[in-house]
């Protein structure tokens, strides 16, 4: 996914909680109160920033997803939470499709 990045003010982190949330399968808004999900947003949030993707510069960008959701998975299981792979995976999807529909990564 090659994407310049447009300015990451515009992100509200509980509009994209609301977003994910709503994007997400049904038995995983149960399973995951806001904190958690609160902690994986900002945890894609520290590998975009490791990457280098938050610069303000028009560079373009290549998100590797499973790069990202590994990233995310293996600090969830630092911090112990009871998740999967494939929960990850939802959860990153509907964080990049919230960027998207804020032209984030554009």
């Amino acid at each position: 996914m090659a994407k310049d990045v447009k300015d990451p003010l515009e992100y509200d982190d509980e509009a994209a909680i609301a977003f994910i949330r709503n994007q997400i399968p049904q038995e995983m808004k149960t399973k995951f109160d806001d904190d958690e999900l609160y902690y994986l947003l900002d945890t894609i949030y520290d590998y975009y920033e490791q990457k280098g993707y938050l610069k303000d510069d028009d560079d373009m960008v290549e998100i590797d997803l499973d790069e990202l959701s590994e990233f995310v998975f293996k600090a969830a299981k630092k911090e112990k939470m009871k998740i999967e792979k494939d929960e990850v995976g939802f959860i990153v999807d509907a964080e990049i499709a919230y960027c998207d529909s804020l032209g984030i990564f554009e």
